[in-house]
């Protein structure tokens, strides 16, 4: 069923959704890059008069924690491992179209939103498909939020969960399930608090770790900087030729190099998935192209910077061809390039996925009131801590396939609404830069 959803349809749909939206915004994302960069840095302050309920950079790295998580580190590792070198190629294009994809999620999830019953901002998907294609396609909005509840316990919770737990026993020898039991602790106090104590919680983790993480990647790659403009060569040759680490180093088809690469880059930085809009529904703001131009920075940050800097510390270190696969390859990476270096992936590893969990914990908790309204906050938070338990002591082959499939199934319908609403986020987006000479 993975290989099916993750088929060529899926692909095209994708990227083509991606390249679509980058064509109709004339190569906004790229163009205004630097532009994103300066709203981010001013969206730390909350500007009067603005509705909402967390700052534009909360929301920017609120829906950074539940995208820098396991997929840097061990999708990464697990891309290189099924698909070889060239599936970062197709990870790096996937994000290139993936900013335009997240650029027009939230306009529209800004542009759509509403306040629910308890006077909080609420949207995403579900919300910007019921009020902007109409009462006729709400049992889409509906279908995105029936299988966003599900996804979320796949690649936001039991899959992290998994990776936390086989690391830390691993690398220092925690039992799965004290490390289940600890990280449901730890998650229950977080998100009892709703999306604001879940932003100011992410505002101080997530740039942190981001920083230490890369720092670590950067230490490595410098002292062996004469091997990756080689690293980068494999990266662009095996993209078309093909070679896995899996399967005796046989080779495998360019069709793995670019499944896997583009399903471990949607997984990483879930451009196309309608996730990471639920957050950013809640920014302060008043205009839907400012936040969409934080958004973008969310795909850029994970998947150029943060992915490319696991990739090549993979690749140039030899450790790819060494049979290990996920977490335990990127672990094996850093030491290898670093004496001590497997504890900034272990350390990496827990507070990505802690934060990952808690973004999810939103984004499964909004989707989830979508359907069954307000009163299935508590129970929902109830499940979802239990579900970290259940995944730290699971199948991680298993728990990632499914991710995988659910992934797909959430994707389908927000495509649908974004390549339906294009023409609104194209006039509001000309609007906005006619009126703002930047």
């Amino acid at each position: 069923m993975s290989s099916f959803v993750w088929g060529p349809v899926m692909l095209v749909l994708l990227l083509g959704t991606g390249l679509y939206l980058t064509l109709g915004l004339r190569l906004l994302p790229v163009r205004k890059l630097g532009y994103g960069f300066r709203l981010m840095l001013g969206g730390r302050k909350v500007v009067e008069g603005h509705e909402g309920e967390i700052t534009p950079f909360q929301a920017l790295t609120t829906a950074l924690s539940a995208t820098i998580g396991t997929g840097n580190i061990a999708g990464v590792a697990t891309a290189i491992y099924l698909g070889g070198p060239g599936a970062v190629f197709w990870m790096w294009l996937t994000a290139l179209v993936g900013m335009a994809t997240k650029y027009a999620e939230a306009v529209l999830a800004v542009r759509y939103r509403e306040t629910d019953e308890t006077g909080r901002y609420v949207g995403g998907p579900m919300y910007y498909i019921r009020n902007g294609l109409g009462g006729r396609w709400a049992w889409l909005g509906w279908v995105f939020a029936f299988f966003a509840t599900i996804a979320a316990f796949g690649i936001g919770n039991t899959v992290q969960a998994n990776s936390v737990a086989k690391a830390l026993e691993g690398s220092f020898g925690v039992p799965t399930l004290a490390t289940g039991l600890v990280l449901a602790v730890l998650t229950f106090l977080v998100i009892v608090g709703g999306v604001r104590r879940i932003g100011s919680v992410a505002e101080h983790l997530v740039p942190l770790m981001a920083i230490l993480y890369v720092a670590g990647a950067l230490i490595i790659l410098g002292a062996n900087y004469s091997a990756v403009p080689a690293a980068l060569g494999m990266i662009f040759t095996d993209a078309f030729t093909g070679t896995a680490a899996a399967g005796g180093f046989t080779g495998a088809a360019v069709v793995a190099a670019i499944q896997f690469g583009v399903a471990r880059g949607v997984f990483s930085n879930e451009a196309g998935l309608g996730s990471a809009p639920i957050a950013h529904a809640a920014a302060k703001t008043n205009d839907p192209v400012r936040q969409g131009c934080v958004a973008m920075l969310g795909t850029f940050i994970d998947t150029i910077i943060v992915c490319t800097m696991t990739a090549l510390v993979i690749i140039i270190t030899g450790a790819w061809t060494s049979g290990e696969t996920g977490a335990e390859l990127s672990a094996l990476a850093f030491e290898t390039g670093l004496p001590g270096g497997h504890w900034i992936v272990s350390l990496g590893l827990v507070v990505f996925a802690f934060t990952t969990v808690l973004g999810w914990s939103y984004y499964g908790e909004r989707a989830a009131q979508f359907i069954f309204g307000p009163r299935i906050k508590m129970p929902f938070r109830v499940i979802w801590v239990l579900a970290l338990v259940v995944g730290a002591i699971g199948n991680l082959g298993l728990i990632w396939t499914i991710a995988d499939i659910m992934n797909a199934m959430m994707a389908i319908p927000n495509l649908i609404a974004l390549i339906a609403l294009s023409g609104t986020v194209f006039a509001i987006s000309r609007a906005y830069f006619q009126a703002n000479k930047d």
